[in-house]
């Protein structure tokens, strides 16, 4: 395991107490973990720390069968859209004029430097949450911090109370905070839905010189 494209400054991160408490955590389950091994680090893999723009903080993967592909809200071609990426693929079209998509692959984002993070980064099979606390949010609390002070003028979308909670990890002085409800279909009708987080990144981007997101994915 080892982490590259700026990332690098983590990987002592693997060898701390707490890190090796959670393998033995997740290599014990019974269960199947998701996602795959080999797409855990993806978003780590796909979004280089010096290029990055835009973070899209998600808690944590989906928790059925070939859904989590390593990218916070993401799915593989050919996977149903789960309810939640449904509503962000509803607010990109609405917001910046693009059509539906016809798959959830949001890797296209992530190569443009929208780094797709979930706070806990696997899960078990049907088992919504279960591998909270057990030491993924320290180590993409790290991350977090590490983005805050390598990085200026990130845009980071903070959809509902858990990843709100983490705002205090990021000077607002050299960043930009975009709050929302959560686009789960039981809250994004709160303040998620017509947000325009989208155009508004975009909109920040320009006016600090750096190239906007293409956030249609046809």
């Amino acid at each position: 395991m080892y982490l590259n494209n700026g990332f690098e400054e983590l990987n002592k991160e693997f060898s701390k107490e707490y890190f090796i408490r959670l393998e033995n955590f997740i290599n014990n389950q019974t269960d199947d973990v998701f996602p795959p091994k080999d797409k855990i680090f993806n978003a780590y893999k796909l979004t280089n720390l010096n290029t990055l723009k835009v973070v899209i903080l998600g808690q944590d993967p989906y928790h059925q069968p070939n859904q989590a592909n390593g990218l916070s809200f993401s799915v593989n071609k050919g996977v149903k859209h789960p309810r939640s990426l449904v509503n962000v693929l509803k607010e990109v079209s609405r917001d910046c004029n693009c059509k539906y998509p016809t798959h959830g692959d949001l890797s296209p984002w992530a190569k443009q430097g929208v780094f797709l993070l979930n706070t806990i980064l696997t899960v078990s099979n049907n088992k919504p949450a279960s591998h909270k606390a057990k030491g993924w949010e320290c180590f993409t609390d790290r991350t977090l911090n590490l983005i805050n002070n390598e990085c200026c003028n990130i845009v980071f979308m903070m959809w509902g109370n858990y990843a709100k909670s983490k705002i205090e990890l990021i000077d607002q002085s050299k960043h930009l905070i975009l709050q929302a409800s959560h686009p789960s279909p039981f809250s994004a009708r709160l303040s998620f839905n017509g947000c325009s987080h989208f155009s508004k990144a975009n909109d920040y981007l320009i006016e600090h010189g750096i190239k906007p997101i293409n956030w249609c994915l046809i």
